[in-house]
């Protein structure tokens, strides 16, 4: 359970190809580097439990230095390049990152956090006034294992989509044994990934999910491809290029997959594909239905957090007997909870918490820990939704987002779910503005797939097509056009950002539609 077992036994065997270059980093290359990058960090006077900070683009090298940064007992601090500076300035200091390793051509976003950046740093690619390239210096490192090897763990942080960036730290494993199997690896094993595995990933690997389910098939010796930057029809030539087996989607992904004309999508062969696993939010039930329907029951959704309280997942068999489902418990006992803590009957809606889940607090936020654990001390991720009487759970939404309308409760994910499905639609989000009579009054912001479309008309046609779909409360009265969402790259929509805008004292609400 650790690439190096494959580096000795098949030590030519592609660990990773990048889409856009088509190179090949082999595992003997990946031990190599891990290695290497083992000993600058003892170089740099790195020790057990400290921590390195990523803040890179998908490259080569990017699972190499967190291979490296595991068997050093290091956290590995894995930041998003679309935060702003502040943000990512917050969890440097935040993390207490002693190193940092950044791509050479986010140059203007490495000025901006020159003055909090830790006193090693290292630049990929291109090379910058004051840091030291990476590539130069762990080419005269040793790649031979260091001599005080101890698995270490991510330390990743919230994508910050409803507040600042929240740090998880879990425990460094009880045993040091680098190549001992993780929660998420023994999943894997039990789904079928094996060193036959080639899996295709097309977010951010800084991201958890596509950080951890690459670096599983690696420790199980499969290989791993990794788009640079998501596009559909590139994504279908690759997993018809590749022979793709598996791979990782989340529901955006899937909405643009099937807004392809009929011809693309029938130009390319996905048959090789056995696994299909998706997650980071709801996916519309028309959307799964039409994804099982072209590529077969092979979808596998799951729900969790990077905080790793818990799991449940579902297969598509049983998904088509239970649609709408994340699954049953996998990782710790999905339970429903009234706003008192107390245990909810199935069917009945209310706050998602996991009982016996692993152990995890927010970094340097003991408040924060404590208000996500209950009198039972069962932690919740924030979700609301119910389980049925065979224990499959249904997410409503998050319960931050929830809108409160003439004492209503609306959860903006159902009407974001139907939004999607319109033809003329590529992205939707629904929010609040504040209302003096209703308290809260539902905004739809609208990405069309063609701006000329952003007209009253159009609006008016789409609350026009909703009302059949929708229960009146629900229909929004305001509508905003955009050309793009602020849509975190792993798809997960920054609320946070639409909401203050709207909520902003000086916000000019004659910019929105009204509709009837």
């Amino acid at each position: 359970m650790h690439p190096g077992m494959t580096a000795r036994a098949e030590p030519e065997k592609a660990a990773i190809i990048m889409a856009d270059t088509g190179e090949v980093v082999s595992y003997r290359q990946l031990e190599c580097r891990s290695n290497q990058a083992a000993h600058l960090f003892r170089a740099a006077g790195l020790r057990e439990g400290d921590a390195v900070a990523l803040l890179l683009d998908n490259t080569p090298d990017f699972l190499g230095i967190t291979w490296g940064a595991h068997r050093a007992g290091l956290y590995f601090v894995c930041i998003s390049t679309r935060l702003a500076p502040s943000e990512i300035a917050y969890i440097l200091n935040d993390s207490g990152a002693r190193l940092l390793v950044a791509s050479g051509g986010l140059g203007g976003l490495l000025a901006e956090i020159d003055g909090d950046a830790p006193v090693h740093r290292f630049t990929l690619g291109e090379e910058r006034p004051g840091w030291r390239d990476w590539g130069k210096v762990i080419a005269a490192m040793p790649d031979s294992p260091i001599p005080d090897e101890r698995a270490g763990i991510d330390m990743l942080y919230s994508s910050g989509t409803t507040g600042r960036p929240k740090g998880i730290k879990p425990p460094l494993p009880d045993d040091g044994d680098i190549t001992l199997p993780t929660p998420l690896g023994t999943v894997c094993a039990k789904l079928g990934f094996d060193r036959d595995t080639i899996y295709l990933s097309p977010a951010p690997l800084y991201h958890a999910a596509p950080l951890r389910w690459c670096r599983e098939v690696q420790a199980l010796g499969g290989t791993v491809v990794i788009m640079e930057k998501f596009d559909p029809e590139v994504a279908l030539s690759l997993i018809e290029r590749y022979r793709i087996t598996h791979s990782q989607w989340v529901p955006t992904h899937f909405v643009r997959l099937l807004k392809l004309p009929q011809e693309v999508r029938d130009r390319h062969d996905c048959s090789s594909l056995k696994l299909a696993v998706h997650a980071a939010a709801p996916c519309p039930v028309p959307v799964k239905q039409a994804m099982i329907d072209w590529w077969g029951p092979i979808l596998l959704e799951y729900y969790s957090g990077t905080e790793g309280a818990g799991i449940t997942m579902i297969s598509s068999p049983e998904w088509l007997s239970h649609p709408g489902s994340v699954g049953r418990s996998m990782i710790g006992q999905a339970r429903i909870c009234d706003e008192d803590d107390n245990l909810l009957p199935p069917r009945t809606e209310g706050l998602v918490s996991f009982e016996g889940g692993p152990p995890f607090s927010y970094h340097n936020d003991p408040e924060k820990t404590a208000s996500v654990i209950n009198r039972h001390g069962w932690a919740t991720l924030g979700d609301v939704g119910w389980m049925d009487e065979d224990g499959y759970l249904y997410l409503t939404d998050r319960k931050s987002f929830m809108i409160i309308s003439g004492g209503v409760n609306i959860y903006p994910q159902e009407i974001e779910n139907v939004l999607v499905l319109h033809p003329r639609i590529a992205d939707a989000a629904v929010v609040s503005v504040p209302d003096p009579e209703m308290g809260e009054q539902v905004v739809a912001v609208l990405q069309p797939e063609d701006m000329a479309d952003a007209t009253e008309a159009f609006a008016q046609e789409l609350v026009d097509w909703l009302r059949s779909r929708l229960s009146g409360v629900k229909i929004p009265r305001l509508i905003e056009f955009m050309p793009d969402l602020p849509r975190h790259p792993t798809g997960k929509l920054y609320k946070r950002i639409l909401r203050d805008r709207y909520w902003a004292e000086d916000f000019d609400r004659s910019i929105l539609m009204k509709v009837r």
